[in-house]
């Protein structure tokens, strides 16, 4: 498979409910929230703990994860509470659902 065929997701991380969030994409979404949970996945996410998994977008291809990730970082803060709120009204984290 290339690049271009592999499916990918998109996928939000914070450090506790309402809190400060990142937007991320990936091709392996339980390794790279490891990494992350880690303190190895981004330099953002280690810097403000962000180790909680609360929502998660799969996408067709990664090129397809790319632009969805794009978009949600332009996206107003508001709007991404929103976002996850609506799939994840409690702020879990759903690392465990990975595994």
């Amino acid at each position: 498979m290339d690049r271009e065929t592999l499916g990918g997701w998109v996928y939000l991380m914070a450090d506790r409910y309402r809190g400060t969030l990142y937007v991320g994409v990936t091709s392996d979404l339980a390794a790279r929230v490891t990494q992350h949970r880690d303190g190895g996945g981004s330099d953002f996410c280690k810097r403000y703990g962000l180790t909680r998994l609360v929502w998660a977008d799969r996408c067709g291809t990664i090129d397809e994860a790319i632009a969805h990730e794009k978009r949600l970082k332009r996206w107003r803060r508001q709007w991404k509470i929103e976002l996850i709120e609506n799939a994840n009204p409690e702020w879990d984290d759903l690392f465990e659902t990975l595994l």
